[in-house]
């Protein structure tokens, strides 16, 4: 798997929307630590009516096998949130003897997650064979490594049925990341806050808003107010580079969306890109394009 070099850090996006599989896993390589986080994919059961098409299938097992060997070789695994495309629900034995910060299964979660995070915490006994670590709102230093995790905030617009996760800022030698998980845009002011606070990161990783659920599972208000906000995050210089990618992703015309987006980036001096570009690769639009590989 290739890596991206940005000073301190060496950063390979395994996963991604833009790469063919609904995820945002990420690796990173600081400090002599390896640091994975959130490490799953999966794909959506249904699209425009249709199940998932082979090659799509073909792509997930590709990235999963991936995501395995990333997940062994891992110091530090993170976990923003318990949505299935974060982490690997069905291989728990991966996660044991691991060093593990994770979202809050107790606080500040929504019944589902709280469900999921049982079951993989408890059930599957990962609690009892992996050291635990609660990331929300907290600071960990590691070594010449620091963890900063935000609070548990909004999964994009606030008060959103699928719950919260937290952001992470990892900082080596004065030089920091960002990892923004599904914050969408940020969909709220929280998020956005924080971001700001965060500026002057090497790199951004996020998830712009669902613009493919406009106005259906999502109020066109709430992602145009998380496509400002991502303008603000230009603005603020947050980061020298911005991958965009995932739910937007998911949006065959996101290139048309962003638009006044590359603009302002540009002016600002600011690379924005998507995991695949990030990462070298052709950007594989497999879920968006799922009519047409079912055409083929």
């Amino acid at each position: 798997m290739r890596s991206v070099d940005l000073n301190e850090f060496k950063v390979s996006i395994i996963g991604s929307d833009s790469l063919g599989v609904r995820s945002l896993a990420t690796f990173v390589n600081v400090c002599e630590k390896n640091i994975g986080i959130d490490l799953g994919a999966s794909l959506a059961p249904r699209r425009f009516g249709l199940p998932p098409h082979e090659i799509e299938i073909k792509k997930l097992n590709e990235t999963l096998k991936q995501i395995e060997d990333h997940i062994k070789i891992s110091d530090i695994i993170i976990i923003t949130h318990y949505h299935y495309d974060h982490y690997i629900r069905d291989k728990p034995y991966l996660y044991y003897g691991k060093r593990l910060f994770i979202k809050d299964p107790n606080k500040n979660i929504n019944r589902s997650q709280s469900f999921r995070a049982k079951i993989f915490l408890k059930e599957n006994k990962v609690e009892e064979n992996a050291e635990i670590n609660i990331a929300d709102g907290n600071s960990y230093n590691i070594d010449n490594v620091v963890l900063e995790f935000s609070k548990a905030l909004w999964h994009g617009e606030e008060k959103t049925k699928v719950g919260k996760l937290v952001m992470l800022r990892i900082i080596c030698n004065n030089k920091s990341i960002i990892y923004g998980s599904d914050i969408q845009g940020p969909g709220n002011e929280e998020a956005l806050e924080k971001l700001i606070e965060w500026k002057g990161a090497e790199l951004l990783i996020l998830s712009g808003p669902p613009t493919y659920f406009a106005g259906y599972k999502v109020s066109q208000k709430s992602v145009e107010k998380g496509l400002d906000n991502l303008k603000k995050v230009i603005e603020n210089k947050v980061a020298n580079k911005i991958v965009v990618d995932h739910h937007i992703l998911r949006d065959i015309n996101y290139k048309e969306i962003l638009k006044d987006h590359y603009r302002l980036a540009k002016e600002n001096g600011v690379s924005l890109l998507t995991a695949a570009e990030f990462m070298g690769y052709e950007i594989q639009q497999l879920e968006a394009r799922r009519k047409e590989l079912w055409g083929k």
